[in-house]
């Protein structure tokens, strides 16, 4: 295998026993860019110039004996979600082309500190609004095992640049499934951590009480190690939780003998495309011969969840997007007359199609005479939702769902149809209602070759579990992997 092609933890050890250095890593990866950027179009921002040097630096501290941690020099891509000091930090939006953060997020402040190598900042659904990062400002992203066919998302990009060889790993944010789902898509391994776990201080909101940043990694054991890397309390962040962060690699290797996984009752996988329900249904034998017990739980109001996120997702939005006027942040319009033109037509230039619908959705049901009809109803489910989970996790240590109804699907295929695409997100959506961590680990390929994933599931900071159930799945799958696209 090349280097771009290897996870993280082989190629540490690699270097650390001679068999290659961070230079040859981090030109494999810049190599590979050059010769796959222009058709997938992973990145809004790449950082070629300083990856070389950093590089040699690390390799300079290896020469001389000195320690290194896993994560230095090694080539990482970021989501452009996330805020980089001088960098640009876009967002997938023409609103912030020029804008340039004047400081760090918690995230990049701790890979930083872990000495990593930002390769670039990756392409996405403008401000995290969508499933296929189609409504980035700044072109479509295509899909390494299909280019007709999206990436997920909204970080698509980094799922992308990471299932390419783009870059060793990725980062991203998850709202509704954009993490999971984009990692399903492209054949890798999406976790993203409970509400509260990594610190949201200086990630573009989108909705402030769903977001999460997460790993986009190649295998279990790099999620683990990254995972450990940039969770933790941030005093920044009032909804950060302060509580110890495990060694999630401790959970490895470890057998899942008597682990009861659950099987939502009032999920209907019929409606699921033929290959998903294969491959999920292969998924839980396996987890059965691997000694897990299964067992059928209930979440009533998970036929809710869908509309239930597509209320309170875009009243938050409303919310968070009103600072955007041209005056205190974003592009201003040249063409405006007063100031009340100048913030109609800053935000008319600056917001794409799915940006402004949201906008609408949100604001409407904020409204007076609506509040109680939609916000408020939407929260009462939401809250049901969640205490149906917590009954769940009395019975079950974990639970399984496909990650998707659907491989992934053609570009613009449903770029007309609203609905079909917010239903991508169906079983993605309730861990974000409910706050609960999930991974999606590559289960298998659809008869076209296309990659599907497996959904798990845990309570409230139980990342360990899931750790310890996707990395032994793994290891007992021993998915074989048909060639890329390109």
């Amino acid at each position: 295998m090349k280097l771009y092609q290897l996870p993280l933890h082989s190629l540490h050890t690699k270097r650390l026993n001679g068999e290659t250095t961070t230079l040859e890593i981090a030109e494999s990866v810049l190599s590979r860019i050059k010769e796959t950027e222009d058709k997938l179009h992973s990145f809004i921002s790449i950082n070629t110039d300083s990856v070389l040097e950093k590089a040699e630096a690390v390799d300079k501290r290896l020469h001389d004996k000195q320690s290194i941690g896993i994560l230095e020099g090694i080539p990482l891509a970021v989501k452009d979600i996330f805020s980089t000091r001088d960098m640009k930090t876009t967002c997938g939006s023409r609103f912030l082309e020029n804008y340039v953060p004047p400081y760090e997020s918690t995230v990049t402040e701790k890979l930083i500190a872990a000495n990593y190598n930002l390769v670039g900042k990756t392409n996405m659904d403008e401000f995290a609004m969508g499933s296929s990062t189609e409504n980035s400002a700044f072109g479509v992203t295509r899909n390494p095992w299909n280019l007709d066919c999206v990436p997920g998302g909204s970080s698509g990009g980094s799922a992308t640049a990471v299932a390419a060889g783009q870059a060793i790993a990725g980062i991203g944010t998850d709202t509704g499934g954009s993490i999971r789902q984009p990692a399903s898509f492209n054949g890798i391994v999406g976790l993203k951590p409970t509400y509260g776990r990594v610190s949201r201080w200086g990630i573009v909101a989108y909705a402030s009480s769903f977001d999460q940043a997460g790993p986009l990694t190649k295998d279990v054991e790099d999620a683990a190690l990254l995972l450990k890397v940039i969770a933790g309390y941030d005093k920044n962040d009032s909804t950060s939780l302060n509580t110890d962060v495990p060694d999630y690699t401790k959970s490895l290797n470890q057998s899942i003998k008597g682990c009861k996984i659950g099987l939502i009752k009032e999920i209907d996988l019929a409606s699921c495309d033929a290959d998903v329900i294969r491959v999920f249904e292969d998924n839980l034998e396996l987890l059965k011969s691997e000694g897990a017990e299964i067992v059928e739980i209930s979440i009533p109001n998970i036929k809710h969840a869908v509309a239930t996120y597509y209320v309170i997702a875009p009243c938050e939005a409303s919310s968070n997007l009103g600072r955007y006027d041209g005056i205190r942040y974003g592009s201003r319009s040249d063409a405006a007359e007063d100031l009340i033109d100048m913030y109609e037509k800053s935000r008319d230039e600056g917001f794409g199609k799915e940006v402004k619908m949201r906008i609408l959705i949100g604001t409407f049901a904020l409204s007076a005479g609506y509040y109680d009809a939609y916000y408020l109803r939407a929260q009462k489910i939401q809250n049901l939702i969640r205490s149906q989970y917590d009954k769940a996790f009395q019975q079950v240590d974990a639970i399984a769902t496909p990650v998707s109804p659907i491989p992934a699907f053609k570009i613009g295929e449903k770029m007309d149809d609203p609905l079909q695409m917010y239903l991508v997100d169906a079983f993605t959506i309730p861990a974000n209602l409910a706050g609960l961590p999930g991974i999606s680990i590559p289960g298998g390929f659809s008869s076209g070759n296309l990659p599907i994933g497996l959904q798990l599931l845990g309570n409230h900071l139980q990342e360990e579990t899931l750790v310890k159930l996707a990395h032994r799945f793994e290891q007992t799958l021993n998915l074989k992997k048909p060639e890329l696209a390109l």
